[in-house]
């Protein structure tokens, strides 16, 4: 699984409260790589009352008062930070158990950034002056290669202005909030979060309850004043430079959502598409589904639905209280190489829209406004892990949550109905030799052992079950002081039916003599037919639209595969928006009719489940 990044922006006072190391403990604990940016307003006053120094102040024309940095300052605005600040946050990460890299920005070039203009100023004496030596500015450039080399070796880094001055010279003070956005941009950072000391961007200062839950750009600059400016314009950067999930929150702490601001970078047509823009808009690529689960939570607290994150972080949202229960289960994650959300001629490309967040979202709007029976139960699933072998989402799932039948949320269009799917046979394939030159007499090197191997396997497991698909999906070569070593993963999609013990015993009478063979996935294929009680309710939801549907079984997996294995008896089938042939690919996007129509599809499929007599619905 790939690494997720936070750029997470703190000021001091609330690095002063120890809640907040906490919290980025645990995203560290989630896998993610965390970089972190200091704010120091605190540190400074600080330090600078330990040096018995005054802090110069300037007054701007407008009316407000900034921190003066001439050149001789810049020495002691630094050493606040690496005598207060940066060691207090190692401290307290350290304390935690962190690993924690620190340091000012301007240390060894890792950012960079351009004066600012003189500044318009009012003298002591109330006459306008303009002040050029004040060594202020905006970053422009960092070292990516030296960051993720530092984001790889550290639990956290942390880094606080001010920055080198690409023209030279002394350092240059720049905002936190801002050197945060312009690092999101620059490391392809999957989250933002400017934590600051209000709950979120507040409608009302006077009201500290006046949380403006969702920000478009161009909104936020309505509401903030004061340091609150620079927060807002620090996520309309990300949001313009990335495909970051962007967020104010607070107050000092990250876990409170009813205290974010999230910033969305664009907007639904219509208000009926805008949760799932929103999915689309926050990343989660397998192993990094935290956020979205939290997001699509709020969404259904909002709406008066039971939701929570179960201990395997899927997502899980009911109404009913009934033994009855149907099951909707979606999943959270995505593949990897993500890009911004957008809408264009009514479709919205982002990664995800298709596999399978729009079945998600749609599965919880027709949650929220299904009309559940006294004596039923209709749950929604948003599963982690389904991108990847581990399925462990799925595995929670068929273990915890028994069903009386089930929807998987998959992309088979909407006037499509999937009632199964091949099954997945994975091996990893080690081939290994004896370390020699190439150019030998019969040299045999292990990639041509491991070519041989893999061919060989494939035809003995072809031969059980000939309507499989194989590929070689991973191959990677080490040299070694006594043997070269030759790893390959290679894949079979086998058909419902296939007999997985005759395959295994295929494929590992190949093993011995410098290969070795691991089974990392055996899950038989599954298939139900079109006259069970849930393919029914699908079928007459699509008569009573007018639609004559196509009902197939798929060449891939999902997690009907995963339920199936102890699932005997369930009626499952798989149903949602968009066209898989988009899946995995940079042209993924799903249209907003096309969203629609499978969304009032699935509603009646459900009410018509629901409608069935007792002891009739499997």
């Amino acid at each position: 699984m790939t690494r997720p990044l936070y750029v997470i922006k703190v000021g001091s006072a609330t690095l002063d409260r120890e809640t907040v190391h906490k919290e980025i403990a645990d995203v560290v604990t989630r896998g993610a790589r965390v970089l972190l940016v200091a704010g120091g307003a605190t540190g400074i006053e600080r330090h600078y009352a330990a040096i018995g120094r005054p802090v110069p102040t300037l007054r701007l024309t407008g009316g407000d008062v900034v921190r003066y940095c001439p050149p001789e300052e810049m020495d002691h605005l630094v050493d606040a930070y690496e005598r207060v600040t940066l060691p207090a946050v190692a401290h307290g990460l350290r304390a935690l158990g962190l690993k924690a890299f620190t340091a000012v920005a301007a240390r060894n070039g890792l950012v960079v950034g351009r004066a600012n203009r003189p500044l318009k100023a009012v003298s002591a004496e109330g006459r306008p002056i303009v002040v050029r030596d004040h060594r202020a500015g905006v970053p422009a450039e960092a070292d990516t290669e030296a960051l993720n080399a530092l984001l790889d070796a550290y639990d956290v880094v942390c880094l606080s202005p001010p920055v080198a001055d690409r023209d030279g010279g002394a350092a240059l003070n720049v905002d936190a909030d801002v050197l945060a956005a312009v690092l999101a941009v620059a490391l392809d950072a999957d989250h933002l979060r400017l934590v600051t000391g209000t709950a979120g961007l507040l409608t009302d200062p006077a009201d500290p309850d006046s949380t403006l839950t969702d920000a478009y750009p161009g909104d936020g600059a309505r509401y903030a004043g004061g340091r609150m400016r620079q927060k807002v314009r620090a996520a309309e950067i990300a949001l313009e430079g990335s495909g970051a999930d962007v967020a104010i929150t607070g107050p000092h702490t990250m876990s409170e959502a009813s205290g974010w601001t999230r910033f969305w970078r664009t907007r639904g047509p219509a208000d009926d598409l805008d949760l799932l823009t929103h999915a689309v808009c926050v990343p989660s690529v397998s192993g990094d589904e935290a956020e979205l689960a939290s997001c699509l939570a709020e969404w259904c607290r909002g709406r008066g639905i039971e939701a929570r994150i179960d201990a395997a972080g899927n997502l899980v949202a009911s109404r009913g209280t009934g033994s009855r229960r149907l099951l909707l289960l979606g999943h959270l994650d995505t593949v990897p190489h993500r890009w911004p959300a957008e809408w264009r001629d009514g479709e919205l490309w982002g990664r995800g829209s298709v596999d399978a967040k729009g079945s998600l979202a749609a599965f919880l709007e027709v949650l929220a406004d299904a009309d559940v029976p006294e004596d039923d139960q209709l749950v929604v699933v948003g599963a982690v892990e389904e991108e990847i072998s581990s399925s462990k989402g799925a595995f929670h799932v068929r273990d915890h949550y028994p069903a009386d039948a089930v929807v998987i949320g998959e992309p088979s269009g909407s006037q499509k109905l999937t009632l199964g799917y091949f099954g997945l046979f994975k091996l990893a394939v080690t081939a290994s030799v004896p370390t020699g030159h190439s150019a030998g007499l019969d040299a045999v090197s292990a990639p041509d052992r491991l070519t041989r191997v893999l061919g060989e396997i494939r035809a003995s497991v072809l031969a059980e079950a000939p309507e499989a698909l194989s590929a070689v999906i991973d191959i990677k070569c080490e040299r070694g002081r006594e043997r070269d070593r030759a790893h390959g993963i290679l894949n079979f999609r086998v058909p419902p039916g296939a007999d997985l013990d005759a395959l295994r015993t295929a494929a590992l009478q190949h093993a011995g003599d410098g290969v070795d063979i691991e089974v990392l996935r055996a899950t038989p294929g599954h298939q139900g037919g079109r006259s069970g009680p849930l393919a029914k309710a699908f079928t007459r939801a699509f008569a009573a639209a007018g639609i004559k549907p196509r009902f197939v079984v798929k060449k891939g997996t999902s997690d009907m595969n995963t339920l199936a294995t102890t699932w005997h008896d369930v009626p499952m089938v798989a149903y949602g928006p968009g066209d898989s042939v988009l899946d995995h690919t940079d042209e993924e996007r799903i249209g907003g009719e096309e969203y629609r129509a499978a969304r009032a599809l699935l509603a009646a499929a459900v009410d018509r489940w629901f409608a069935l007599p007792e002891g009739s619905r499997r």
